[in-house]
């Protein structure tokens, strides 16, 4: 197991290498200076010269490629071209927000998806079956960005259950230790403040795990039917064992493999979609913070950010890997 661990790592550099490439490649390519965007239209050529030079544009790329890799090795992600801010600081403050989006998300699409999946399975063509699984082609096929404009309009404006975007409301103080503000809320016992971030959270929550719900839930009825149609369930019918026995126990155990994969791989698909959840309601996360950036051509921090989604995606698969062993003997015996 520990070597299999250290293949993984090992295998993981060329990745994180080839993606640090891609993404400083693509970054340099896009049209538009970020002198000029930091002084303006009206900047004298003297002077944007002057900012090229202080940032290192004016080098070779590879040139620049080297640097800002030497940097990042020493954990260090840059500098904001426009706000001049730490970025593996910033990151760190807004990483735990898409962290509690996310989680939540994933939650939500994982305790629905999963018995959704497995009672369609097992009433295959019934009408449970059937308004499942068109429920979750609607879920796969629906853009978040549509959803939630018609979430804040239905359940925010017009009958006022929900706010419409932000993490906590504006008249609430708390300090936040860990940036976790549910963890911090819960453990420092502030139910007044935890009720509120749980209301704040609520609809961007639904409407990021709509994708992932739909695709987990079409997963584990794909599984369960193939597995249902074993020897060993049927042997397991026939003597007679309880309902839940035969498909919680023997069936969904060993269909759990391809959900498990299928589960893993939302993380990279949940941050990607809190770019547009985020941006929407107003959520302080780096999907927000993304957003600004490339508005506002602020390179590092988008170069930055995708870097280190690409490891934590990296890392994510490796974890599910791994889990692979303690759900399947055989993998761990092999």
């Amino acid at each position: 197991m520990a070597g299999y661990i250290l293949r993984r790592l090992l295998s993981a550099v060329p990745v994180l290498l080839g993606v640090s490439i891609l993404v400083f490649a693509f970054i340099h390519f896009i049209p538009g200076d970020p002198a000029i965007a930091m002084l303006g239209e009206r900047a004298t050529p003297e002077s944007v010269a002057r900012v090229r030079t202080s940032l290192g544009l004016d080098k070779p790329i590879w040139e620049q490629y080297g640097i800002y890799m030497g940097k990042v090795l020493r954990g260090d992600l840059g500098t904001s071209i426009l706000r001049r801010d730490n970025i593996s600081q910033e990151l760190l403050k807004r990483f735990p927000a898409t962290v509690e989006l996310a989680l939540a998300a994933l939650v939500l699409a994982i305790l629905l998806g999963i018995p959704a999946g497995v009672f369609s399975a097992v009433k295959r063509n019934s009408w449970f079956d059937n308004g499942t699984m068109l429920l979750s082609l609607v879920g796969v096929s629906m853009p978040i960005f549509w959803l939630g404009l018609m979430m804040q309009s239905l359940f925010s404006v017009a009958l006022g259950w929900f706010p419409t975007g932000a993490r906590l409301t504006a008249t609430l103080k708390f300090q936040s230790t860990t940036n976790f503000v549910g963890l911090d809320s819960l453990l420092q016992g502030n139910w007044v403040v935890f009720l509120d971030w749980l209301r704040h959270l609520t609809m961007p929550a639904i409407a990021l795990s709509t994708i992932p719900l739909a695709i987990i839930a079409r997963m584990t009825r794909s599984a369960m039917l193939d597995v249902l149609g074993q020897d060993y369930v049927r042997t397991a019918w026939a003597k007679g064992l309880r309902w839940s026995t035969v498909v919680l126990k023997h069936a969904l155990r060993n269909a759990l493999l391809p959900v498990v994969t299928v589960a893993g791989l939302q993380i990279g698909r949940l941050l990607a979609g809190a770019i547009l959840t985020e941006t929407i309601f107003s959520w302080p996360g780096i999907g927000r913070w993304v957003y600004e950036s490339i508005l506002a051509r602020d390179y590092p921090i988008v170069q930055g950010v995708t870097l280190f989604i690409a490891a934590l995606v990296v890392i994510v698969n490796l974890v599910v890997d791994i889990s692979y062993a303690f759900l399947d003997p055989r993998i761990r015996l092999q």
